[in-house]
C-alpha cells in the first residue's frame, strides 16, 4: 500500500486553505467582513463567469475563516468561541437612534430620592394556604376575594356588606392606577417635545373649556362666569349673504346647478325623465286598475 499517493490523492481532492493575493485584503472581523480590492481578471469572467465567481468567493471566504481562526478564543458551555475585535467599517443605520425615554414621575422621584429597585421573586408563600402563590394576578397573594369571614370595623355600619366594600375600593384603586398611568404618559409625551408638563397640562384644560363652551347656542356667551376666570374670545366665521340684486346670467346659473343637483340620480348620472315618466305613469295605471276592480266588487255585492 502506498500511503504516500493516498495522501497526495487526498489532498488533491480538496482546495488549500492558503490564499495568495497581489494586493494584502482588508478585514473588518467584527463584522464578518473582507474588502478585496484586487483587480478583476476580465479575460477570465468573460470566458467562464460563473466558475470565476465562484472560485473569488471561495478565496475570499477562505481569507476571512483563516483570520477567525488567529483570534483569542474562550470556552463555554455550549462551546469554543472566537473573540471579535473592534469594528472598522461604519455601517449606515436604517433608521434614526431612538430617543431616550423620558421618566416618570415615579422615576424621577426615585431617582431624586435615591431609591434603587430590588428584584423580588414571582411566587411568595401564603402561609394560610400552605402553598407558593403569584405575589399579584389571577389567583395571587394579594387577592382576597376569597376569604369566608371578615371582620366589621367598629366605626362602619353593621349592615354593611363588607365583601362588596371591597370590590368598590377594588375598582376605586384600578382607576386611580389607569389616571396615574394616562397621567405619567402625558406628562412624559410632553416632556419628549421639549415643553413644560405642568404648561401643557393648562393649555389642554383651557382647550376643554373653549370647546364646552362653543357646545351651546350663544357660544358660551351668556355662561356662568367662574372667580377670577379670564374672558374666553371664541372665533368664529361670519355668515355671508347673497346680495339681493344679481345679475341675470349669475341667477340663471346658480339655478342650473340646483336643477342639476336635483336630477342626478344615485350613481351620478342624469335622471332619465322619459323613463322616470313610464314609470309614474304605470303605478298610476295600476292604482286605476285597482279601483276600477273595488268599484265592480262593490256594485256585485249590492
Amino acid at each position: 500500500m502506498d500511503v504516500v499517493a493516498q495522501l497526495q490523492t487526498l489532498k488533491d481532492k480538496y482546495k488549500s486553505t492558503e490564499v495568495e493575493k497581489a494586493i494584502p485584503v482588508d478585514f473588518d472581523l467584527r463584522n464578518l467582513v473582507a474588502f478585496d480590492t484586487n483587480p478583476v481578471d476580465h479575460a477570465l469572467l468573460r470566458s467562464s463567469p460563473d466558475t470565476y465567481l465562484k472560485n473569488l468567493a471561495r478565496e475570499g471566504a477562505q481569507l476571512l475563516v483563516n483570520q477567525i481562526f488567529g483570534l483569542p478564543t474562550e470556552t463555554a458551555q455550549e462551546g469554543v468561541f472566537a473573540k471579535l475585535p473592534d469594528a472598522t467599517t461604519q455601517i449606515p443605520r436604517a433608521k434614526p437612534i431612538p430617543k431616550e425615554k423620558a421618566l416618570t414621575r415615579w422615576e424621577n422621584f426615585a431617582k431624586t430620592k435615591g431609591i434603587q429597585k430590588r428584584k423580588t421573586s414571582r411566587m411568595v408563600y401564603d402561609e394560610g394556604v400552605g402553598d407558593y402563590k403569584p405575589r399579584w394576578g389571577y389567583k395571587g397573594a394579594n387577592q382576597t376575594t376569597d376569604d369566608w369571614l371578615l371582620e366589621v370595623p367598629d366605626n362602619a355600619d353593621p349592615m354593611e356588606d363588607q365583601y362588596e366594600k371591597r370590590r368598590e375600593e377594588k375598582k376605586e384603586r384600578v382607576e386611580k392606577n389607569k389616571k396615574q398611568q394616562r397621567r405619567n404618559a402625558e406628562e412624559a409625551s410632553a416632556t419628549a417635545a421639549g415643553r413644560n408638563p405642568r404648561e401643557a397640562r393648562k393649555a389642554e384644560i383651557q382647550k376643554k373649556i373653549v370647546e364646552s363652551k362653543g357646545s351651546t347656542a350663544s357660544l358660551g356667551r351668556f355662561d356662568a362666569q367662574l372667580r377670577n376666570e379670564d374672558k374666553i374670545k371664541i372665533k368664529r366665521g361670519k355668515r355671508k349673504f347673497e346680495p339681493a340684486t344679481v345679475d341675470a346670467s349669475i341667477e340663471k346659473e346658480g339655478a342650473m346647478k340646483v336643477a342639476k343637483k336635483v336630477l342626478k340620480g344615485e350613481d351620478g348620472k342624469v335622471l332619465n325623465i322619459t323613463k322616470a315618466v313610464k314609470q309614474v305613469h304605470q303605478k298610476g295605471g295600476l292604482r286605476n286598475v285597482d279601483m276600477e276592480e273595488g268599484k265592480k266588487k262593490k256594485r256585485r255585492t249590492k
